[in-house]
């Protein structure tokens, strides 16, 4: 990213923008349409309510964390009629329910169902494939949205072949980028179903995006060429270099790491222990730890003094007893992360135990370094990275 910018109407740049859409689709594994806009992962909240609905549509809200509740409250917020069905933060999506919802739903007034892959705050995993036959099966029309943000390039999505008509995603997360670029995948049912949005606006307006008269309407105005240059690097480092499929292995491998010490720690009382118990249901990209209050801050600020490392805090952890969520933090693994990172940072978590005088398991370094040692000896992880960020 740190070179000088270009010529930005040069066919040079155009070629480099052409391309890295075409790899983009790949990580998605898909042939939907795309929009790339200048924005965080809120921007595309908005950029996707403004090109689909009109006020009073409603839409079906799958809330397991406060991110799919909150893509809700943007499209509520806009006149968008919402209804939230809340698993909690500690439970993936039941899909019987969401049955029934849409069952219920006799004349088909929910235009769309809305979901997460992965909440970056509970760290639960949704099954996006299960859901997208679930609403097949029911036989509504619904159109499903996907938030990809903490999950694309961490996670397998194969947003054609399950049958997801939207996803957004974001630079910052698996794409190993600063925030500032937003993505909104969407096929031609969701185009359709859009034509007539009452909200659209120029600037979220994906048929400026995807079908542009000059250049520069790719990103409205002016691009962002120095997130152009760092997404090129992105894209070939799992595409090329790694492989989209071992980029998915690398990022189990490296969640199993961290369960397995979380696990240790825990030992048989239980009072640390991952925020999902459901194995299969965990993300590969974060894991959110509970250790109760108010362990969890202590533990966060010491780290970030006396380790240099930096914890996600408890975010949507709130409860009762534990207003402030100093009982919880989350470990970020996606990304450009390897095991020698991430058994650095375990072992700087079990320094951290040990200073505050946190009582815990033993041999959680022992058990995470485990899963690393089984491997085959061909097998190819990233080489380390001075400036990998661990923060979520």
């Amino acid at each position: 990213m740190h070179r000088p910018s270009p010529d930005i109407y040069a066919s040079e740049f155009h070629a480099l923008v052409d391309g890295i859409i075409t790899d983009l689709k790949q990580v998605a594994v898909t042939d939907s349409n795309l929009a790339i806009y200048i924005a965080n992962g809120h921007g595309a909240w908005e950029a996707v309510v403004t090109n689909l609905f009109s006020p009073h549509d409603s839409v079906l809200v799958l809330s397991t964390g406060p991110f799919a509740a909150g893509w809700g409250g943007f499209a509520q917020s806009l006149g968008v009629k919402t209804q939230v069905l809340d698993f909690g933060m500690q439970a993936a999506i039941d899909m019987e329910r969401v049955a029934q919802t849409l069952i219920a739903d006799r004349h088909q007034h929910i235009k769309a169902v809305i979901a997460t892959q992965v909440d970056t705050a509970s760290s639960v995993r949704n099954d996006i494939k299960g859901l997208a036959a679930t609403i097949r099966d029911t036989g509504h029309h619904a159109l499903l949205l996907v938030d990809t943000i903490a999950s694309l390039g961490c996670e397998e999505f194969l947003m054609d072949e399950w049958g997801v008509d939207v996803a957004i995603a974001a630079s910052q997360k698996g794409l190993m980028l600063p925030p500032g670029l937003a993505f909104v995948y969407f096929n031609e049912r969701a185009m359709r179903v859009g034509a007539k949005a009452a909200l659209r606006t120029p600037y979220w307006d994906w048929n400026r995006r995807v079908q542009p008269d000059e250049f520069y309407q790719l990103f409205c105005g002016t691009a962002p060429t120095q997130l152009i240059f760092g997404l090129r690097e992105s894209l070939d480092m799992i595409l090329k270099e790694e492989g989209l499929a071992n980029t998915m292995n690398r990022h189990a491998l490296l969640a199993r790491s961290v369960w397995s010490a979380v696990d240790a720690w825990g030992g048989d009382t239980g009072t640390l222990q991952c925020n999902i118990a459901d194995h299969s249901r965990r993300s590969h990209a974060v894991t959110a730890v509970h250790t109760g209050a108010p362990f969890g801050t202590q533990l966060r600020h010491w780290l970030s003094s006396q380790a240099g490392v930096s914890l996600g805090i408890g975010l949507g952890m709130a409860t009762k007893t534990d207003p402030a969520a100093t009982g919880s933090f989350r470990i970020g693994h996606m990304g450009y992360v390897n095991p020698g990172m991430l058994l650095g940072l375990l072992a700087a978590i079990e320094a951290g135990f040990a200073a505050i005088n946190y009582p815990r398991g033993r041999g959680a370094v022992e058990a995470a370094a485990a899963q690393f040692a089984h491997l085959p000896l061909d097998y190819d992880l990233q080489k380390p990275s001075p400036t990998c960020c661990i923060d979520t």
